[in-house]
């Protein structure tokens, strides 16, 4: 990309940083400046917006660093408006191709205008880009490094995770309408759901560019941001209606996490396949047979009216687990006969073509439904691109056994394991229904025509991974694969188990995905027993 300093040339330049202030302190104030000024890539102006500060010494501040370089501008509004007026002014008078966003107190790493030009020669038609960030707190250290995932509309819908630093095509931001009045304190948010939507590609970039400054007078440090919680909400509540998503807007965690509720005019028919040998172990302290508890919470428990049990049994079933099995729910649940040594992958095939529903699902017979309308979210988040969906699955002891797969260096966990069923994840990752690369199929959904598409699940992998190269198939045929915390069960699997894993078993999967498996593109946080990515 050519690097043309706009104040030399007269042209327009390529980015427009654009920045609101407020009565902001001498010292942070400098410190975000030069980190502009410093900037590798010279094609900028920076257009700061005094939103009515009434500081006679910031005014003087202003006026200095303008004249320090000519690509430096300021704009004042007589009286203080809020950072929505403020910023929809820098936009009006904004001259770059992109508009990148920086609050008066943070910082731009001094390469980051580079990094962001570079993405977007790799990338001609992108719209939106975002980048990893960390904090930089009064100590002078920098902490809490946010290392995001690749572009998760789901996830969005959750929370404001691309924070900083976001870079917008401005011809994107006038198409939208730019920053709109009303969301104050989370119009950020407002215009990242906006973008998105129209938006040809959102890039992410995997490096951190952005130190955002966390202290005492920080948003993020006031003890009531209800007014910036109600604008997020009703900026997700207008998101739903404009990409035609009927649901409710729910806080579910004190610091801007949201659940969307869908709202299922209808209930498709699912049927849920169930594959067992009819064995007996005991959970919580008495004996039990595992598949017909499992059956029982789905029957005791669902509050969705549309299903079948399918469960495919082997033929050393007992004929007593059979009668009960049935006797649960005779108008729901059919016995299908298996025969043949153990094959996971076979079973669920077997099960997939005796099912009568669009909608299929997977179900250990060694689990337990806690959440009564887990099929109501599991089937609600199955969108036209949605092609696989994954529960929250915790320990008979309540310990977290999964939310969602992470891949990396060839290595395959579950995300979550041992922590507490509660935790809410790094940055709140386990609390909201987002991309992953993979779920376990312990408790799976995904429509018939994707499990065709994909040819079913592999008969290579008649025992382990054969959920993680299902997962990947449906990647692969460009369907999102999606995890919810918000339908949990237990999966009565012991945590001190060792999986037998064979070396020809982990030699095919890599053999047929080592790409896919190098990298997680959506979880980038260190997990224990996969080694770190960088």
């Amino acid at each position: 990309m050519t690097k043309a300093c706009a104040s030399g040339s007269g042209d327009p330049p390529l980015f427009t940083v654009l920045v609101p202030v407020y009565r902001t302190q001498p010292e942070h104030l400098r410190a975000m400046v030069e980190s502009v000024l410093v900037q590798t890539e010279p094609s900028w102006e920076l257009v700061l917006v005094d939103d009515g500060s009434g500081d006679a010494e910031l005014t003087a501040a202003l006026a200095e660093h303008a004249a320090r370089d000519a690509r430096v501008r300021t704009e004042v509004l007589a009286t203080n408006s809020g950072i929505v007026a403020a910023s929809a002014r820098g936009l009006a008078v904004a001259r770059g191709t992109f508009v990148a966003l920086l609050d008066h107190d943070d910082l731009l790493v001094p390469d980051a205008l580079e990094v962001v030009g570079r993405a977007a020669a790799a990338h001609p038609v992108a719209d939106v880009f975002y980048s990893d960030e960390d904090q930089l707190h009064d100590d002078g250290h920098l902490h809490n490094v946010f290392r995001k995932p690749d572009f998760s509309p789901e996830r969005l819908r959750g929370q404001m995770y691309l924070g900083h630093l976001v870079t917008y095509r401005r011809s994107l931001l006038t198409e939208v309408g730019g920053f709109r009045d009303g969301f104050d304190g989370s119009q950020d948010y407002d215009l990242a759901l906006r973008a998105t939507e129209r938006a040809r590609e959102v890039v992410h970039i995997p490096e951190v560019l952005y130190h955002w400054r966390i202290h005492e007078r920080s948003v993020s440090q006031r003890s009531d941001n209800s007014a910036v919680f109600a604008a997020a909400r009703r900026a997700l509540t207008e998101h739903l209606a404009r990409v035609g998503i009927e649901g409710t807007v729910e806080q579910v965690h004190p610091v801007g996490v949201y659940r969307i509720r869908r709202v299922l005019r209808k209930a498709p028919f699912v049927s849920i396949i169930v594959p067992t040998r009819g064995s007996r172990s005991v959970v919580q302290g008495r004996e039990r047979c595992l598949v017909v508890e499992a059956v029982r919470s789905v029957v005791d428990r669902s509050t969705y009216p549309h299903y079948e049990i399918v469960v495919v049994a082997d033929t050393v079933t007992p004929a007593e687990v059979r009668r009960q099995l049935v006797d649960l729910a005779p108008t729901r649940v059919r016995m299908v006969e298996y025969r043949g040594v153990f094959d996971y992958s076979a079973k669920i095939n077997v099960g997939v073509h005796h099912a009568r529903g669009d909608l299929l699902l997977s179900l250990n017979d060694d689990t337990e439904v806690l959440t009564p309308d887990w099929l109501e979210t599991m089937v609600g988040l199955l969108a036209a691109d949605v092609g696989l969906v994954g529960a929250k699955l915790l320990y008979e002891d309540g310990a977290m056994q999964h939310v969602g797969m992470r891949f990396g260096r060839g290595h395959v966990v579950h995300v979550g394991e041992g922590e507490p069923a509660d935790a809410p994840g790094p940055v709140g990752d386990y609390l909201v229904d987002r991309e992953v690369s993979g779920v376990t199929g312990a408790c799976a959904l995904f429509p018939r025509a994707v499990f065709d598409a994909v040819g079913g699940l592999s008969r290579m992998l008649p025992v382990n991974f054969n959920d993680v190269d299902f997962s990947i198939k449906i990647a692969q045929q460009g369907y999102r694969v999606l995890v919810t915390p918000h339908a949990v069960l237990h999966h009565f699997e012991s945590r001190s188990r060792t999986r037998e894993v064979t070396s020809g078993e982990v030699l095919s999967l890599r053999a047929r995905w080592a790409a896919e498996l190098s990298r997680d593109r959506f979880w980038r946080h260190d997990t224990p027993g996969l080694p770190a990515e960088g």
